[in-house]
């Protein structure tokens, strides 16, 4: 079986995404005030409190597991349970949060500054190849 070039990329953009949140973590108060992680995040981190990295690792883990999921849709890795229910739902969940992110911040009245821009243009190109990698895999 070839390898699907759509999930290795989503994968591996996945996988990246995990590294840059365990990096967060280590990076601090800066690293998540630089990420747009928020003024509450900013602010438990500066307090030294441990639900901030928590929070954060528990994102990096949900991500380390699509990226798990994109990786055995490629063939990479053994197969997973519900695998192709479970990329169209990672697909889906990018997608909702590349386009819903701004008007949810319109939304509360918060600012929507380049870091909302720019970060819903990246997950918007995670959706992408995470679609094109998991339309690939349906029709297989």
């Amino acid at each position: 079986m070839t390898a699907n070039p759509w999930l290795v990329a989503a994968g591996a953009l996945s996988a990246a995404a995990s590294a840059a949140h365990l990096a967060i973590i280590v990076g601090g108060p800066r690293w998540y005030d630089f990420f747009g992680a928020g003024p509450r995040m900013v602010r438990l981190a500066e307090q030294g409190s441990p639900k901030a990295a928590l929070i954060t690792f528990g994102i990096a883990a949900v991500l380390a597991v699509w990226a798990a999921y994109a990786f055995s849709g490629a063939g990479l890795i053994p197969r997973l349970p519900l695998l192709k229910l479970g990329l169209a739902a990672i697909s889906a969940i990018y997608l909702l949060r590349a386009v819903g992110y701004i008007p949810a911040l319109y939304a509360t009245g918060a600012s929507v500054g380049a870091f909302a821009w720019i970060s819903s243009a990246i997950v918007l190109l995670y959706a992408v190849v995470h679609i094109a990698g998991t339309l690939q895999l349906w029709r297989t």
